[in-house]
């Protein structure tokens, strides 16, 4: 998968620039190499500051930091790869000391490895923005998130919104996790996979996976992409995906 890091990378940084031009509260601007991304959810690492470069223009950074700083109060600044004094000094300057790593996962559609079965996937289905405060709702409880700590992020018509696609997974009836596949041009990504803790163990998050990435291959993807937690990551790799960076994020405690 030569030069698929910086494929993925443009990508997500498509990817987060959609969001904040549909998010009903979205904010974004450029400057050089550097982007401010603001979409006003109570989440770090959905109010950012960062580079799309692996060496970073400190100045346009900084720049960007004190624009999204002033937006957000929960917020962080994003740098791809191996991070240099300047940069923990230019994020301690802005008040963010702690520091987090945000791996960089990738698969190629055909190395995809599918398990969870179709009677599994079929327990899933797409929602639109007519169910966003149910997808908002669970989304939250799954991730264990304080109440209204996603604001109105996936409010308006984000969830009706092309290339988004929100998904449920019902259990018993009721919606027990999330999934989106946000698509650019060749390129799926995997966004809020997450399953509320009572359901947790019973493959419900391969399920919602799986069902992104197929849809994503079925309207044109070669690859994939997602950021994983430590946790998540042994599923994703079970699956295919291949770390291709590790990125920084630099965050208030």
């Amino acid at each position: 998968m030569d030069g698929t890091a910086d494929r993925m990378a443009a990508a997500y940084f498509a990817a987060i620039e959609f969001l904040c031009e549909v998010t009903p509260k979205g904010w974004y601007a450029e400057r050089g190499t550097a982007r401010a991304a603001v979409t006003r959810a109570s989440v770090a690492t959905l109010n950012a500051a960062y580079d799309t470069t692996l060496e970073p223009d400190l100045g346009s950074l900084d720049e960007m930091a004190t624009e999204v700083g002033r937006q957000a109060p929960h917020w962080s600044i994003m740098v791809r790869g191996e991070v240099g004094g300047e940069v923990a000094a230019l994020a301690a300057r802005h008040g963010l000391r702690e520091r987090s790593d945000l791996p960089l996962l990738a698969c190629a559609a055909s190395d995809i490895v599918f398990g969870a079965g179709a009677a599994q996937r079929k327990r899933v289905r797409q929602v639109g923005a007519a169910e966003s405060d149910l997808y908002t709702h669970t989304l939250t409880a799954s991730f264990e998130a304080p109440e209204g700590a996603f604001g109105s992020l996936m409010g308006g018509g984000v969830l009706d919104a092309d290339p988004v696609t929100g998904y449920l997974v019902e259990e018993s009836g009721r919606p027990a996790g999330t999934g989106l596949g946000l698509r650019t041009p060749g390129v799926v990504g995997v966004f809020n996979i997450a399953v509320v803790p009572s359901a947790r163990g019973r493959g419900l998050g391969r399920a919602i996976t799986e069902t992104v990435l197929l849809d994503g291959v079925a309207a044109g993807a070669d690859a994939a992409y997602l950021h994983s937690s430590a946790v998540g990551r042994p599923l994703y790799e079970s699956m295919g995906f291949r770390l291709l960076e590790t990125w920084t994020v630099f965050h208030a405690r």
